[in-house]
């Protein structure tokens, strides 16, 4: 490790002005950066720990809608009934996180804002259309994952909650790595009022949406029709763990799984 200012702000808003007087990252579970910093991947020379800001957490039930805080850890949104009760397959997602220990530190808001290329919640977030809040504007999730570890957040912007739109049916399957429960490809679907989406993580740089498995499963809602999908392993990921060629093979055989787990 090296040298970084600390600090513990005792509300949103003192957590905002230090952010940005800081010009530091935000430190939420920390199981992400703090990872990332140990091996000198990132190196902040300062860090604003909003682990303690009750204004970031909680989950609840809004009209057509499930609203949760960014500071919400993966185990309460396993466990939470509201979210079984509107959308099973996101508390099932939530509850396949890593290991106990990670569930119970770890965040959604952290998990997002970090993007790693294999994690589970932004295949969520993209799969059901939800919406990112900050600081500052709501972020659509078509337009929030930009890039390998890219967001569309500012410097200076904090999530502070994700609002997940319930939909009709919804599932996901992932095949993950033995060790850290990451998906080597992870497939989530949702049957929504505007139509299907199918958004996949752990198979390129960033997860993105298949349009060809969404195309199908408009017309026929069923695994036969999304095994049935040929998907082109151009510009999937190429490394240890898995070929391209494997991966484009494992998209339609998760979306399948993820269908029938929609029931």
């Amino acid at each position: 490790m090296y040298a970084f200012e600390y600090h513990r702000p005792k509300s949103y808003g003192e957590a905002c002005a230090m952010l940005t007087k800081s010009g530091g990252k935000v430190v939420a579970g920390g199981q992400s950066l703090i990872g990332a910093m140990k091996l000198r991947l990132a190196q902040p020379g300062a860090l604003v720990d909003i682990s303690g800001l009750a204004e970031l957490k909680g989950i609840k039930r809004e009209d057509d809608a499930v609203a949760i805080g960014a500071m919400s850890r993966h185990a309460e949104v396993a466990s939470s009934a509201a979210v079984k009760g509107a959308m099973p397959a996101l508390a099932a997602l939530a509850g396949g996180i890593g290991d106990r220990q990670v569930r119970n530190a770890g965040t959604l808001g952290g998990s997002i804002a970090n993007n790693d290329p294999a994690a589970d919640y932004p295949a969520a977030v993209l799969g059901l259309g939800a919406t990112v809040t900050t600081n500052k504007r709501s972020i659509a999730a078509d337009a929030f994952f930009t890039g390998m570890y890219e967001t569309a957040l500012g410097a200076d912007e904090i999530i502070t909650s994700v609002s997940f739109p319930v939909p009709r049916k919804a599932g996901y399957a992932k095949f993950a790595h033995p060790a850290s429960r990451f998906a080597l490809v992870g497939v989530f679907v949702a049957q929504t009022a505007n139509g299907v989406r199918v958004a996949v993580t752990g198979a390129r740089p960033c997860v993105f949406r298949a349009k060809a498995l969404e195309d199908a499963l408009a017309k026929s809602f069923t695994a036969d029709a999304a095994k049935a999908v040929k998907i082109s392993p151009d510009g999937l990921n190429n490394d240890l763990h898995a070929s391209p060629e494997y991966r484009a093979s494992l998209i339609s055989v998760l979306a399948a799984r993820a269908v029938q787990s929609a029931g």
